[in-house]
């Protein structure tokens, strides 16, 4: 798999620590402007600019409630952002997902109207960034038609305009820039789309903005680089498209990807190892998504054409005379009943396979999904899933990363390994400890893996509230997954009768999330 090192700046405008993601490099042949054309404000954009665009443009204001992974009984303290948005077909308005994830109030307001309309979430995809708002008010749609959105994908080059409300002003701003490039790469959580490059600046408050060719949209902004002057990044009519056909039923459930690993078939020497012809060109497997016997691709499988498109050393399919992307792209458009075509040379013979496709790689430490954590809490210890969230916010410290790495914790060992019949989840301390006499001489646990309770394997967070509402033993036993550390022994009496006056002491409503709760009070198995 490849690795990347830039990272990408959300245009979200009001946040106040931007989301990253990485930014792959270009193809080799893709052409990119010698000179960066300039930001101009609406009045001075030289060109021609599309009629009623401005009419269809909405800045989109959100309160965001976002999950407190280590306080996972409270949310994360209102956060307001602004962003962009366009009218589409069906009376509806599209923005990012990353403007109005998490929101508990959404608003819009037109160019130049003072009136603030409310609107509500209809679907969302976090992983190709893309959100359809549904307003309160439908009436706002009579006098603001739809923008119409082209078929095709830009050329390199060509001239396009950013529509938007980015941060320095209040009122639309229009900006003036080129295609840069267009390349299949990874979104978020495990999704992968294609990507316009342009060199027209996307700033904090742009996301959700249309951009224009012509008189017709060919994408909508949701990036810029960070720490690069003249660099956004939008998403093109055709992710546009399939999260619009996905999301018909109120609920988008995901692209299908492959997630396979493989490399490039550049080196001779990987060559003459897989006694590969000279005219023989594609990618070689490097790990398959699964160890079954019966899954079709194999380790050293050179896949040399996906359905009937030829795949050269390099992984890449051509698109057109001047514009080539990464084979995986080809995936979201031949699927299939759940496969893709894949022709493979194996031991030096080619055949053709059927891979399975799917919409989401499962983890053992896997995103919350755009929800908040489930959690338990047992006289002063608190017990939540490992989550990508949580771990995110833990990488941020040097220091903890290193003594997890240092005690082998699965937090850093499993982190992209799949859940299994033994382990459905990883089960941490989500919190340090509240004080309490119960913890005296043990040291805080935070972000501490449990492995069992009274020598029973943890499964999972229902699986750990299941055994201690079942537990009859005096003492509970808690071994962690670790390498050093401590083990504790605590009472289990005493920890029941704790957790009412700690949750007080705490200002904490309820014991554990609704799902867990409902295993807690259930009756023992």
């Amino acid at each position: 798999m490849l690795r990347f090192a830039a990272v990408l700046i959300m245009a979200g405008a009001s946040v106040a620590a931007a989301a990253q993601i990485p930014a792959p490099s270009a193809p080799p042949n893709v052409a990119v402007p010698a000179t960066p054309a300039p930001v101009a404000a609406a009045s001075q954009v030289a060109g021609p600019i599309a009629p009623n665009i401005e009419n269809a443009v909405v800045k989109v204001f959100s309160t965001l409630r976002a999950p407190d992974p280590s306080k996972p009984w409270s949310k994360a303290a209102p956060q307001e952002v602004t962003g962009s948005g366009v009218v589409i077909e069906g009376k509806r308005i599209l923005t990012n997902a990353h403007v109005v994830g998490y929101a508990s109030q959404v608003q819009i307001q037109a160019s130049q109207s003072g009136d603030k309309i409310p609107a509500t979430v209809e679907a969302i995809g976090r992983g190709i960034d893309l959100a359809i708002l549904k307003l309160d008010d439908e009436s706002f749609f009579d006098t603001h038609p739809p923008v119409k959105r082209a078929s095709l994908l830009p050329d390199v080059r060509e001239a396009v305009f950013a529509y938007g409300y980015p941060t320095g002003g209040s009122s639309l701003s229009i900006t003036k820039g080129i295609v840069s490039r267009i390349e299949f790469v990874p979104y978020n959580f495990g999704s992968s789309g294609l990507r316009i490059q342009i060199d027209a600046a996307i700033n904090p408050g742009n996301s959700g903005g249309p951009v224009i060719a012509g008189d017709q949209m060919v994408g909508l902004a949701f990036a810029g680089a960070n720490g690069a002057q003249n660099i956004g990044y939008i998403i093109p009519n055709e992710e546009v498209e399939l999260f619009l056909r996905d999301a018909k039923d109120g609920k988008y459930d995901g692209k299908v990807g492959m997630f396979d690993d493989v490399q490039t078939l550049e080196n001779a020497a990987l060559r003459s190892y897989l006694k590969l012809d000279k005219a023989v060109e594609g990618v070689v497997v490097h790990r398959p998504y699964s160890s079954d016997p019966a899954y079709p691709l194999k380790e050293w499988d050179v896949i040399t054409k996906i359905g009937n498109d030829a795949i050269d050393n390099q992984g890449m399919v051509k698109l057109g005379a001047n514009l080539r992307v990464r084979f995986q792209y080809r995936v979201q458009q031949l699927a299939k009943d759940g496969k893709v075509a894949l022709t493979v040379v194996r031991a030096g013979q080619p055949l053709v396979i059927q891979l399975p496709v799917s919409r989401a790689r499962k983890l053992l430490i896997s995103d919350l999904g755009g929800g908040y954590p489930s959690y338990f809490i047992y006289g002063p210890i608190v017990f939540s899933r490992a989550s990508a969230e949580f771990l995110g916010g833990v990488a941020s410290n040097a220091n903890v990363m290193q003594a997890l790495a240092y005690n082998a914790s699965p937090l850093v060992t499993r982190r992209g390994e799949e859940p299994d019949a033994q382990r459905e989840e990883l089960v941490i301390v989500t919190s340090p400890f509240f004080p309490h006499k119960l913890v005296t001489g043990y040291s805080n646990r935070f972000g501490s893996v449990i492995y069992s309770i009274n020598k029973v394997p943890v499964k999972s967070l229902r699986h750990l509230v299941a055994l201690l509402r079942d537990l009859k033993d005096e003492l509970i036993v808690i071994h962690f997954d670790q390498r050093a550390g401590e083990t504790m022994v605590l009472p289990r009496k005493a920890m029941l009768d704790a957790t009412e006056s700690i949750l007080t002491d705490n200002g904490i409503r309820q014991q554990g999330s609704a799902d867990l709760m409902e295993v807690w009070n259930g009756k023992a198995k």
